[in-house]
């Protein structure tokens, strides 16, 4: 990336496609390679997606070329299968970087290693504590977390306490581990009327509690939902509103859709305008979940003026909300308390989120490990061609 070189190759795999997909790394990807493109036209930047996601024929996104590669359909072989191809797609076509996303398909590492790229793992969170998953696939997670402290060149934490779990394990690897945080989205665009997207939803400002996120079990709606149904009482007119959907078939998902009633509304996956004026027009934002890295969506809530309550995980605690904002893990009592007098979020606390979570600096943060592993391999190749010279003086 230095002056008068040829553009560097940049490779992305390990998420499903941008944009419009629905997902934490894909609205990551989506949040910093726009960024980068913007910041570095002398960067080429290709995402390598799934074709069950984004369409069959490669396109241009925002400067960003989108190939999608076929893929099985499948939670437990998808991402898998999918970084493979990616990984022997990247070589094939000379990458210069290889940016791999989460654990599962760390797990290819050693592979574009053996290849001779350069890698990047970027870990979103802790996959293996995911109660989807059973003991073989947390087994193989856990390696894929191995295999990136062990392989990669720079391995990229998106919170504080993932960063600070990973440089006390892996003592050998510790060097490698940045912290660049995920940020709050500028919402500010999406924010016409947001009154009346929420009334075309039969929604009314103020009259909604809401949770977004995929219906999956680590999610806690289910503790959403009995928090809900013990506090309307009263809370007469107030409705519970979910907004996300499922990958793949599942019975959790099943389950929490037939608890639906005139009060509580699933709405399935929403694009981001719809999902700002629900941001903003809600009573407040609960992240229930038992398991984030840095949940993306409560800092979508709070870029767009909303009250956030949220489980009190270290991933949640990373947030730095007020105390009286947290409730204990899986305790629909104490979350129907909160509930029913809403703590208030002080405007001072929103501001120090928008300003400690920025996805400008995150961007270039991730701009500046590329340019140093540049740097670094320039470096490596001139001390090669120098000792090759020497031999024949």
């Amino acid at each position: 990336m230095s002056a008068g070189a040829s553009k560097s190759r940049v490779f992305v795999t390990g998420l499903r496609g941008i944009p419009d997909v629905m997902g934490g790394v894909e609205t990551h990807c989506h949040e910093i390679y726009t960024r980068i493109t913007d910041r570095n036209p002398s960067l080429s930047l290709t995402i390598i997606g799934r074709s069950n996601y984004v369409g069959k024929r490669a396109y241009v996104y925002r400067d960003i070329c989108i190939v999608p590669l076929p893929t099985i359909s499948s939670v437990y072989f998808e991402a898998i299968a999918s970084t493979f191809l990616s990984v022997v797609y990247a070589w094939r076509h000379k990458a210069d970087i290889l940016h791999i996303h989460a654990l599962g398909p760390a797990l290819l590492t050693p592979l574009a290693r053996v290849l001779g790229m350069q890698v990047v793992v970027t870990h979103h969170g802790e996959d293996f504590a995911r109660e989807k998953w059973g003991p073989i696939s947390r087994f193989m997670l856990r390696l894929g977390e191995r295999f990136a402290l062990t392989f990669a060149h720079r391995v990229i934490a998106v919170s504080p306490s993932i960063a600070s779990r990973l440089k006390l394990e892996y003592k050998q690897g510790c060097n490698k581990v940045e912290y660049i945080p995920n940020g709050a989205p500028d919402f500010r665009n999406h924010l016409g009327s947001p009154e009346r997207v929420v009334n075309s939803l039969g929604l009314e400002r103020n009259g909604f509690f809401l949770g977004v996120g995929r219906l999956v079990p680590e999610k806690e709606f289910h503790t959403l939902i009995d928090a809900f149904i013990k506090a309307r009482q009263e809370l007469p007119g107030m409705k519970l509103v979910i907004a996300g959907d499922t990958d793949f078939p599942s019975s959790y998902a099943d389950h929490l859709r037939n608890r639906s009633d005139d009060t509580i509304i699933f709405l399935g996956k929403q694009k981001s305008p719809t999902l700002a004026a629900l941001y903003h027009c809600s009573r407040c934002f609960i992240l229930p979940s038992s398991h984030e890295a840095l949940a993306i969506v409560a800092l979508e809530a709070v870029a767009c003026g909303a009250t956030i309550i949220a489980s009190d995980i270290p991933a949640n605690r990373n947030f730095a909300l007020p105390n009286e904002c947290y409730f204990p893990l899986g305790d629909a009592d104490q979350l129907a308390s909160l509930l029913k007098n809403v703590p208030v979020f002080p405007s001072q606390a929103q501001t120090a989120m928008l300003k400690a979570f920025d996805w400008d600096h995150s961007a270039s943060q991730t701009l500046q490990v590329y340019m140093e592993i540049a740097v670094q391999t320039e470096a490596a190749e001139s001390a090669i061609s120098s000792a090759e010279n020497s031999q024949f003086i």
